[in-house]
């Protein structure tokens, strides 16, 4: 059906459900005594759980767009280089994987480098921009950064999941990750929203769309980087399925 590989017998019990899903740590599920009989209900859960990481990313977005309005791009890059630790906590709690002990460490070590980079590396007017940055909005704007990091941390553990539970290649995740996140922005791009905190903060209930094409028709400049960034947003995604489909989320962290 649209492409997925019903689970048969020999598709349950090889490799775990799909790909190196030891590469992301192990997570033992009971297999059905007849696969063929449940295949209709897999696929349905398999497109749920889809929908569940389309609105997931939907939520997620607008809160690291929104802490670009309070902080530095690469305070905000330092930020997101911490997500190790969210990914491999909703792994460990959500869905009750474990690791190696070694990838405990090396998350551990890794985000501690971060942290101390983000702490000690500048200096003079560099140092005394940031105090003044963390000061004013710079706390707000690291505020949205966890928000998104944890949002983040559930839809690639819930990303790991489905590759060990289904047998669904990284260009099919990302076709029905994408079709269904379509779905739910073109549906809030169109109706008149209430004023709601980083998701829809205009105080106008005119509809998203209607706004937005405004402001393309004021900044038609915008156009040529809106469609660079949608381009090359979507080739790079193209080797982010693959990476997660084969070696999971935290490696690709």
């Amino acid at each position: 059906m649209l492409g997925l590989v019903e689970p048969t017998v020999n598709s349950v019990n090889a490799a775990n459900g799909n790909g190196h899903t030891h590469a992301n740590g192990t997570s033992k599920h009971p297999h059905p005594k007849h696969p063929e009989r449940v295949a209709h209900k897999r696929t349905k859960a398999l497109l749920i759980a889809c929908f569940r990481i389309a609105v997931l990313l939907t939520i997620a977005a607008p809160f690291g767009f929104a802490a670009l309005s309070h902080i530095s791009y690469p305070t905000m890059v330092l930020g997101k280089s911490c997500k190790l630790i969210p990914v491999m906590i909703a792994n460990v709690f959500l869905y009750r994987r474990k690791f190696a002990a070694y990838k405990y460490l090396v998350v551990a070590l890794v985000t501690a480098g971060i942290t101390m980079f983000m702490g000690f590396s500048n200096e003079g007017a560099s140092k005394k921009h940031t105090n003044t940055e963390l000061t004013q909005n710079g706390l707000l704007g690291i505020t949205y950064i966890l928000i998104n990091l944890a949002l983040d941390g559930v839809i690639n553990s819930t990303q790991d999941e489905i590759f060990s539970r289904y047998m669904i290649t990284g260009q099919q995740m990302m076709f029905f990750a994408n079709l269904c996140s379509t779905i739910v922005t073109s549906s809030l791009a169109v109706l008149p929203l209430p004023y709601i905190p980083v998701i829809h903060p205009s105080d106008s209930t005119r509809p998203e769309l209607a706004v937005a094409l405004d402001f393309l028709r004021t900044h038609p400049s915008a156009v040529g980087p809106l469609l660079r960034f949608a381009l090359t947003g979507a080739m790079g995604q193209l080797f982010i399925y693959e990476t997660i489909q084969h070696f999971g989320s935290l490696t690709l962290v």
